[in-house]
């Protein structure tokens, strides 16, 4: 079975950090580029990063520039998403997704996701 598990959400105060982690399970993420999405309440998906298969390449939106970091341990079979500076309105279901080689910002173009792992940025 083709599956996605992330882990590491929680609650964490303004300026913290989190590192989420989506392993991959049933199948290898070599072949797949994977993308980090986002969605708070009321509101549509976001991107938030993404990793290509091929040239490692990654991509984030201008407004997290700095602050996020994406990375893969293919060995592990896990892409991880370190947030630092964390603000009020990172707080969102943060959510992994894998299709073939590229990166897309669209999240009707992935294949698989996994389950959602929950963030509150809150004092």
């Amino acid at each position: 079975q083709l599956q996605f598990v992330e882990s590491g959400g929680g609650l964490v105060q303004p300026g913290g950090s989190l590192r989420l982690s989506c392993a991959a399970s049933g199948f290898t993420l070599d072949y797949y580029a994977i993308g980090w999405f986002r969605q708070a309440p009321g509101k549509d998906y976001e991107v938030v990063s993404c990793i290509n298969s091929n040239d490692r390449s990654i991509y984030y939106p201008d407004s997290l520039k700095g602050r996020f970091t994406i990375s893969r341990d293919n060995a592990k079979n896990t892409v991880y998403l370190h947030m630092n500076s964390l603000k009020p309105e990172d707080t969102a279901v943060y959510y992994c997704g894998a299709r073939v080689e590229y990166c897309s910002g669209y999240s009707y173009e992935y294949d698989f996701w996994g389950q959602g792992t929950q963030v509150t940025v809150s004092s």
